[in-house]
């Protein structure tokens, strides 16, 4: 006979297996009375965390505080925002999707919390929220709609996911929520390739690649309808953006199915059950001229996206060939994504990379450093330029920029050649420091067992200027 108990997706199993003794009923209590402590065990460790939306209290291994949930989201979501190719740069737009989701903000359940908006500059149509209110929406997605009502339902659905913590549930049944406190007890400069920094960047990581279950995707919409309602917009929004959801997914397009529908499941059922709970509570709101769709000031905050959007059609087409081991044909797509687009900061720092691993450093350097002009908040344009200036023997300049690209996200490579920088400006300590961790960190790779060897040549006095 075997038991099963399932607590909060934790599934214990117990397998209880008479023998043909005298003794198989005693056997059998002492298995049960095993399960038994160890559900006890596990409910005196959990906690219990209360919904805001629900007003409900959920089990949990450990119970976040909304200051600690606020704390963790300020530290993933940038290095979030740096996986997804950085912010797309249009304060104006930005400034318009920022008023959309805060006049959301302010009507749901948790109305106080710091909430941030971003648009990033990925070309996969994608939204999601991160712990403590923070929102983020696709180039890619957004290039899709054609209204501000639909722009609110998709804020509104990643609402529903911050007010109802979502996120936070799925990490606090996970392992991931050990990191999470690690992450939140030490606070990490920016300067060195430590523990806590990898970790903030696997969080980020854990919830940008994970996907809600279906009651909470079906919460987030309904709380997303109702937050649209509440702030005057028309649930007509919401329609339309279901249903050309279910047109894109009949398609079965592959930047929607890696994108969206990847972390957020959708089906026909979803659709159905959206479209009437719409016609059940606020069939009223429909057609009435108080609920707006706002199509004539999206359209002209939208403006200048759409007019890039073919540069980085070239962008993207550009990165399959660069995947591809294509290097020739990527840098020609780049090249025309630029003279397309050339304020971009994203296409120029593209464009310079590949010009990076073509060998081609002129013309690297000029692109990269355009990109820093025009983005001075996107890792790897920061990178690159370090790498360039150290190559050059420029150390100074190279620290500088090698530094940038660490704070705005940390890895291996850009704390190897820091720590290569401080070495060649006579930082010995610093130097050595940094190898040792980039030691630690990638133990059996290239990377790691070359910066071991430094940190041993520098902890017995040798010191290896000129490499």
């Amino acid at each position: 006979m075997q038991v099963t108990v399932e607590l909060n997706k934790l599934k214990i199993i117990v397998n209880i297996i008479p023998q043909d003794k005298p003794d198989r009923y005693f056997a059998m209590g002492i298995r049960l009375l095993f399960l038994f402590s160890v559900l006890v065990s596990l409910a005196f460790l959990s906690g219990c965390a209360m919904n805001p939306v629900t007003g409900k209290s959920e089990l949990a291994f450990y119970s976040l505080s909304e200051q600690e949930e606020v704390s963790l989201g300020k530290k993933a979501f940038p290095e979030a925002i740096q996986r997804m190719q950085g912010e797309y740069d249009d304060q104006h737009l930005k400034d318009y999707v920022t008023a959309v989701g805060m006049r959301l903000a302010k009507v749901s359940h948790r109305p106080n919390l710091p909430y941030t908006f971003k648009i990033v500059n990925d070309s996969s149509p994608n939204a999601f929220a991160m712990p403590g209110g923070n929102i983020a929406i696709t180039r890619g997605l957004l290039v899709a709609l054609e209204n501000e009502a639909q722009l609110a339902a998709v804020l509104g659905h990643e609402l529903g996911h911050v007010t109802a913590r979502h996120s936070v549930q799925n990490l606090q049944r996970g392992i991931l929520m050990n990191m999470g406190l690690q992450v939140l007890s030490v606070s990490s400069s920016g300067t060195s390739y430590n523990g806590v920094a990898r970790q903030a960047g696997q969080i980020a990581g854990s919830i940008l690649d994970s996907s809600y279950s279906r009651d909470q995707e079906r919460e987030a919409d309904r709380l997303g309808i109702d937050y649209m309602v509440k702030a005057q917009y028309s649930p007509k929004g919401a329609v339309e953006l279901q249903e050309f959801l279910a047109k894109k997914s009949g398609e079965g397009e592959a930047s929607w199915m890696q994108g969206l529908f990847r972390t957020h499941p959708f089906s026909k059922e979803r659709m159905r059950d959206n479209q009437y709970y719409i016609d059940s509570k606020y069939s009223w709101a429909m057609n009435n001229e108080a609920y707006a769709a706002g199509a004539g000031d999206f359209q002209r905050a939208m403006e200048p996206l759409r007019k890039t959007k073919e540069a980085y059609g070239d962008y993207d087409k550009g990165r399959e060939k660069e995947q591809a081991k294509d290097l020739a044909g990527a840098i020609l797509l780049f090249e025309q994504a630029v003279h397309k687009a050339p304020e971009q900061g994203l296409l120029q720092s593209a464009l310079g990379m590949a010009y990076l691993k073509n060998n081609s450093y002129d013309q690297a350097k000029k692109c990269l450093a355009k990109a820093v002009q025009l983005d001075t908040d996107y890792y790897e344009s920061h990178f690159g330029l370090g790498y360039l200036y150290l190559k050059e023997n420029n150390p100074t300049l190279a620290k500088e920029h090698l530094q940038k690209s660490m704070k705005l996200m940390p890895t291996l490579g850009s704390a190897f050649f820091l720590a290569e920088s401080f070495e060649k400006t006579g930082e010995f300590v610093k130097a050595q420091a940094l190898y040792g961790q980039v030691a630690a960190a990638d133990p059996g790779g290239n990377l790691g067992r070359s910066a071991a060897t430094r940190a041993r040549a520098l902890g017995g006095g040798g010191r290896l200027l000129g490499r």
